[in-house]
């Protein structure tokens, strides 16, 4: 069997406000959207989405429980984080990596990691 992937989805309480983050911070448009769904395209065959769910928890940082998170290349490292953190991001103080990436936090507190490309 061979499978593609077609979309990375992201649990989340508010997939509006979460989707309006990620399209800030990529660029991508958003394809379709409902009360409980955002999906998010750059016009390639993989999309992020964000789902409802209720109750949802957050993944703690630094937390080995955090199972998953995005890598986004940047020209500036400090312009975007400070772009992406007046759009709702957390600069979390624990900063793995020696100065080669830096962490932030989504606003339902999804880890993502910008690097220079």
């Amino acid at each position: 069997m061979t499978a593609s992937i077609s979309a990375i989805i992201f649990d989340c309480p508010d997939p509006g406000a979460l989707g309006e983050f990620y399209r800030k911070a990529t660029g991508w448009e958003v394809t379709s959207a409902d009360d409980d769904f955002v999906y998010l395209s750059g016009g390639g065959p993989i999309q992020l989405a964000f789902q409802r769910v209720a109750d949802h928890r957050a993944p703690g940082w630094p937390d080995p429980a955090k199972q998953a998170h995005l890598d986004l290349k940047v020209a500036d490292v400090e312009a975007a984080a400070a772009e992406l953190v007046a759009a709702g991001a957390t600069r979390p103080g624990f900063q793995p990596g020696g100065g080669d990436w830096l962490v932030l936090t989504d606003p339902a507190g999804h880890p993502f990691c910008l690097s220079a490309g």
